[in-house]
């Protein structure tokens, strides 16, 4: 699925055009177009008043999970996350299987506070992240009219095939149309329930029960889609952008063991104040890690010059940075 999705950026990027509206040919009920999503960036989302301090990610695909596909999407949004002083809790990789999917994003859903689905909104049959994840929460599926619009102006053809006649029912047309048919809750507002986030995609984010953000699998289209979103993200956000969350390297020659005490008593020590204290063994190199991770820079400064004397190492900006080259040629040996 992640494969075949690569389509979707042929669609992306056409200079706008009129067109004729095409007759509603799909089985799915259509959203009234004249309330219709405005094309910029006011949607608001259910929800909007809550803030968000924790994340999930379900990655749906069975290519990933057979090894046909890398999943570069989980370490996307981890990045993304981060950036925002979000707590990214959970990462799931599940089939594309209905009763998986369901199970998932219902639990998701209501344990964190910002979830994103990846893969699995193509034209073809086992593209089947919408109809699941309606079912989930017993929604209908309707043609989402503002996005199938969209999709007419802004689409490219494939250049292996003729130009779509788009007011002609077919086949190639009733595909296309399983990429526009979207989960909806008539007791929200339309544009609630799907968020445009840039002038030149088609591609709407999907919203379903407050908090689950439907996207696209193909990096490319799931990466953009995202970090278009951040505005709207930044009102609700525990941890305000230009605060974030902090993570501190040091660099120690100490052997784990030898560090593993006084960390266990630093841990203890700061986690009421929202640190993390990690250590990583760097396998093959004379110098390991250790991490502080938190949001309150200032306390996370005043640790510094404690946690550089009982590892006997250093800050450093990069784990590699107080590596030499004899220590490389040492273990190459």
């Amino acid at each position: 699925m992640f494969a075949r999705l690569t389509q979707l950026t042929r669609h992306l990027y056409r200079p706008p055009f009129t067109r004729p509206s095409a007759p509603h040919v799909s089985s799915a009920t259509p959203f009234s177009a004249s309330r219709g999503l405005a094309s910029k960036m006011t949607s608001s989302v259910p929800g909007q008043n809550k803030m968000i301090q924790t994340a999930a990610a379900l990655i749906i695909g069975d290519e990933v999970l057979g090894g046909k596909t890398v999943d570069t999407n989980s370490a996307f949004f981890a990045k993304f996350c981060f950036s925002l002083g979000i707590q990214l809790k959970r990462i799931e990789v599940i089939a594309d299987d209905e009763d998986e999917i369901i199970e998932a994003v219902r639990r998701m859903s209501n344990n964190y506070d910002f979830v994103v689905t990846s893969g699995g909104i193509g034209p073809t049959h086992d593209d089947i992240t919408y109809t699941s994840i309606a079912k989930a929460f017993n929604l209908p599926l309707k043609l989402h009219e503002p996005a199938f619009e969209r999709m007419k102006r802004l689409s490219k053809p494939h250049p292996n095939q003729p130009p779509l006649d788009w007011d002609k029912p077919s086949p190639t047309l009733t595909a296309k149309l399983r990429m526009v048919e979207i989960p909806h809750d008539e007791n929200l507002p339309l544009e609630s329930q799907a968020i445009f986030v840039a002038e030149d995609m088609w591609v709407p984010i999907a919203v379903v029960n407050g908090n689950v953000h439907i996207l696209p699998g193909v990096p490319r289209l799931f990466e953009r889609l995202l970090e278009n979103l951040r505005p709207l993200l930044l009102p609700r956000l525990v941890n305000p952008e230009g605060k974030g969350i902090y993570r501190y390297l040091f660099s120690t020659p100490l052997p784990e063991s030898a560090v593993a005490p006084y960390l266990t008593e630093l841990a203890g020590r700061t986690e009421s104040r929202g640190v993390k204290v990690g250590s990583y063994p760097r396998w093959q190199k004379k110098r390991n890690t250790v991490t502080l991770v938190g949001t309150d820079k200032e306390f996370l400064d005043s640790l510094v010059e404690e946690v550089e004397k009982n590892v006997q190492g250093k800050r450093v900006s990069q784990e590699d940075e107080l590596d030499t080259a004899s220590d490389n040629e040492e273990f190459s040996q």
